[in-house]
């Protein structure tokens, strides 16, 4: 009786280990076949944005990336500013930090350091192609810059 006992708990034990080591395993992004298409795509893109006043440019050189801010992004006004400001600082930060660990992080993915000052107005245009350009770049290259799934 007491060996039928501790079989059940360690049944009991090895079904909860098993339901923590499932619901432990790491979410990958669904990705449409849509957006796969557009991931493949080999025509260079080249997106600016520039504002004079305030002396800065930020070039995107990505193919596929203008098609799928047109297709797949959210529009522009679905987010706030403010919320494509805060997503953007953890993504610069996370970025910038992989910049400086080639040794651990794939060179050619992180090549350049984006200067990207919290305290300055970039507007909302910049703020969300920006914040866009790190959803895309995530679930193309199948990265995670913060603990957050890169959803669309």
């Amino acid at each position: 009786m007491v060996l039928k006992r501790f079989t059940y708990h360690i049944l009991g034990i090895a079904l909860l280990l098993f339901i923590i080591f499932v619901s432990c395993k790491p979410q990958t992004p669904t990705v449409s076949d849509t957006e796969t298409e557009i991931f493949n795509s080999k025509e260079s893109d080249t997106i600016t944005i520039a504002n004079d006043s305030l002396e800065y440019e930020v070039i995107i050189i990505e193919p596929g990336f203008y098609a799928w801010l047109q297709s797949m992004a959210r529009p522009r006004g679905f987010y706030s500013q403010t919320f494509l400001e805060n997503r953007n600082i953890l993504f610069v930060n996370e970025w910038n930090r992989r910049v400086t660990m080639p040794q651990r992080y794939n060179p050619n993915l992180y090549e350049l350091q984006i200067n990207y000052t919290p305290n300055i107005d970039y507007g909302y245009e910049v703020n969300y192609q920006m914040y866009n350009y790190f959803i895309y770049f995530q679930r193309k290259y199948n990265q995670r810059l913060t603990g957050l799934i890169p959803r669309i």
